[in-house]
């Protein structure tokens, strides 16, 4: 894929109280580059290509007095196909980026190694917009046990999450390695989550859509004998106790989740959610924050203390951001969000990270988080009051379909064209010219309209 330069992504000075913004339209995607996270998969959209007179659009900029307040995002990586994830083992530079199709890829200080580190293909199922290999998890053990796991959809459509190992030899992981530690059946094609993390407890944490289609069907975010539409938490580095072998698992259920005592439900931690693309623990605060796809008019970002014994009910499907869905109730006892976005501002949210590195201090504490349909990056925290504010850092054309975090607490942004995004400080931001490239400059834009359900 040619390299085509966006002038929205250009360095935009950091803002300290939100401002209004205007809906923008959604750029083109190809055929091979399709939407991994859409509002609804089920249902194909309606798109109606449109290929107006492109003029470069130059944002105002507002010189400031040194690079220290003025943001960028600067392409760090590219060549990849769909990338879906990017995480790290360790502290020795390497970062890991997981593509739809099945491939893991090593990038070595912004280069990709010729070798996959690993390539399951052959068994993972990625023909629907919200399949394939989802995300990937290092061990906490990673140094001795040599051990990671994977999130993704398998030939039938199902979740599957397995652990693999590295082959000292090879240096790669072994394919053949695979061990399966869960298979959740999926309904539908769409909402599979897709998230793995582990906590700050070592616990490993899975994010479960709803099982997808519409307005939840089956009603799985509010049945807790369903492990669809929750955020799950397993313990993978202990093995099972003799009556947790009874429902041959091959993990333990920690002993302090919200309901370990009850065998269908023993892995829910959180419910009440619809689809919980990415979620993060602040590496600092333990707290964690949850992005969760909304229906037809809003985006979340849920919230746990680091103090939380787990539980929380968010509230899906009997409510959509802070308003009750479709004649719900909104009990007392739902969790409500601590942001929500209209449909002015995009249409699915993707999750991003509390900023904890060193490089971006204007930054340090604010949750960053983006939206797949519009481009659009913001930053969110809690002002003197307590009160959480947010404000636009970037109004981009990219696909973001993921963030990531290496070793050291930097963010980088992941376009699912095939390029990677590191967020930098500009160097001179009097002297940035935004412009639009030739090949951008003739790319038709699409204008999707999504089925109101």
């Amino acid at each position: 894929m040619s390299a085509w330069t966006n002038p929205a992504s250009t360095p935009l000075p950091v803002q300290p109280v939100p401002t209004p913004i205007e809906a923008t339209a959604v750029p083109a995607i190809t055929a091979a580059a399709q939407m991994v996270i859409t509002p609804e998969a089920t249902i194909a959209p309606t798109v109606t290509p449109v290929i107006p007179t492109v003029t470069p659009i130059v944002p105002t900029i507002t010189p400031t007095p040194s690079a220290q307040n003025t943001l960028t995002l600067t392409k760090w990586a590219d060549g990849l196909t769909r990338p879906t994830y990017l995480t790290y083992a360790d502290n020795t530079g390497l970062l890991y980026v997981t593509e739809q199709a099945g491939k893991i890829w090593v990038i070595d200080k912004g280069q990709v190694r010729p070798t996959p580190f690993l390539d399951i293909t052959d068994r993972v199922r990625s023909t629907a917009n919200e399949q394939g290999l989802l995300s990937m998890a290092f061990s906490p053990n990673y140094a001795r046990d040599r051990a990671f796991w994977v999130n993704y959809t398998d030939s039938n459509g199902d979740t599957t999450i397995s652990k693999f190992v590295l082959d000292p030899k090879q240096g790669v992981a072994d394919p053949n390695s695979e061990q399966v530690f869960l298979s959740i059946k999926q309904p539908y094609s769409n909402h599979n989550g897709g998230q793995l993390k582990f906590g700050p407890d070592g616990m490993l944490y899975i994010g479960m859509g709803d099982g997808g289609s519409q307005g939840d069907p089956n009603g799985n975010g509010q049945n807790l004998q369903a492990q669809l539409g929750k955020l799950l938490r397993i313990d993978v580095l202990k093995p099972p106790a003799p009556a947790q072998n009874q429902a041959k698992r091959v993990y333990s259920i920690p002993e302090n989740n919200p309901f370990a005592s009850q065998n269908d439900s023993a892995e829910v931690w959180v419910y009440g959610l619809r689809n919980p693309w990415r979620f993060s623990f602040d590496r600092k605060t333990g707290d964690l924050y949850i992005a969760d796809v909304g229906q037809s008019a809003y985006e979340e970002i849920n919230f746990q203390p680091a103090k939380s014994k787990g539980g929380e009910n968010y509230g899906w499907n009997k409510r959509e951001g802070f308003e009750a869905y479709r004649g719900g109730d909104d009990r007392a006892e739902f969790v409500k969000p601590i942001h929500v976005y209209g449909r002015g501002d995009g249409c699915s949210v993707t999750g991003g990270y509390v900023y904890r590195g060193a490089k971006l201090p204007m930054l340090q504490g604010a949750y960053l988080f983006g939206d797949y349909c519009s481009g659009k990056i913001w930053q969110l925290q809690r002002d003197q009051a307590g009160n959480w504010q947010s404000s636009l850092l970037f109004d981009t054309e990219y696909r973001i379909s993921s963030f990531g975090e290496d070793a050291n607490g930097e963010l980088y942004m992941l376009d699912l064209n095939g390029a990677i995004y590191a967020l930098t400080l500009a160097a001179q931001p009097s002297a940035i010219t935004p412009s639009l490239s030739q090949a951008s400059a003739q790319r038709p834009r699409l204008i999707e309209f999504y089925a109101d359900w």
